[in-house]
């Protein structure tokens, strides 16, 4: 075991883990540490506590300091430099009428590097845009595109549920989500319906995903032919989550059928209907295509 405090650098970002050296750090305070980008300001979102060697990625750094009241106003001072920054950039992509949308802008605690974030269709030459920048604020410039769920995740909104995002307010890494999930939860394949404002596939499809999965296992399929308490009969449709089906069953062959509700446990599958590989539209593999 390792002792470690986990640093976040963004809101919802992804939790780092720093070596305290030997500091008693709480949670909700704010460090100075070293990462591959420079010096950065961060909030301790877990304070001191112990790890498995092997979830670790060496080398672990050492916090350079606790941060302190000085620190606090720096971080400030960079925030209000980071709007001008965008608003000098934005400018200058309309000079030069490059086809890339601005995003976000990032300063590095230690003054040493200053980050575009941007989203394009393809890819940009944005060469003289990043001389023209340096020339101005006289650090390394870095500009780099992202995907439309980063960009949903930095910019967030309300999704279709009135809820903040899940990315931009909890989620720090993106799992992946597909169709698949959507047809086990009997979701509409409309792609507006399932979509989030990202136009992907909803995180929040992988939430229930597991359970959906489970309670799958023990229900028969539309179409199979069971034996009930009634007798005999076709599954109509099902209800995952109450585990019911519901059937059209017969007590006699030539009875005119009865349709009914029944537990998963009441019922007996006589004859699987053979399962047919899920076909999507041409339009909905389109939309989702990455």
């Amino acid at each position: 075991m390792i002792e470690v405090i986990g640093i976040r650098f963004r809101k919802a970002g992804k939790i780092y883990y720093f070596d305290p050296d030997g500091r008693q750090i709480i949670k909700g305070s704010h460090a100075i540490v070293e990462t591959a980008r420079g010096v950065e300001y961060g909030l301790v979102i877990k304070g001191n506590t112990f790890v498995p060697e092997e979830s670790i990625i060496p080398p672990l750094k050492k916090v350079i300091r606790v941060a302190t009241e000085e620190d606090a106003r720096l971080e400030e001072e960079n925030k209000v430099k980071e709007k001008e920054a965008f608003s000098i950039c934005l400018e200058k992509i309309q000079r030069h009428k490059l086809d890339m949308k601005l995003i976000d802008v990032e300063i590095t605690f230690d003054h040493n590097k200053l980050i575009f974030y941007f989203t394009s269709d393809g890819r940009v030459d944005f060469r003289e845009l990043v001389k023209e920048l340096a020339a101005i604020f006289r650090m390394r410039i870095e500009l780099r595109q992202i995907g439309v769920r980063d960009e949903a995740k930095m910019l967030n909104g309300i999704g279709i549920c009135g809820r903040p995002l899940c990315c931009a307010t909890f989620l720090g890494d993106f799992q992946p989500v597909s169709i698949k999930m959507a047809k086990e939860q009997s979701l509409s394949l409309n792609p507006t319906k399932i979509s989030g404002i990202c136009g992907r596939l909803m995180c929040c499809l992988k939430y229930e995903e597991e359970v959906y999965e489970e309670l799958n296992k023990k229900l028969p399929n539309v179409g199979d032919i069971i034996s009930s308490p009634d007798g005999t009969g076709e599954i109509l449709s099902t209800n995952v989550l109450m585990q019911l089906v519901k059937a059209a069953v017969r007590k006699k062959e030539n009875d005119p059928p009865t349709i009914a509700f029944y537990s998963v446990d009441e019922i007996q599958v006589i004859k699987a209907k053979k399962a047919k590989k899920q076909q999507y539209t041409e339009e909905v593999r389109d939309y989702y295509e990455e």
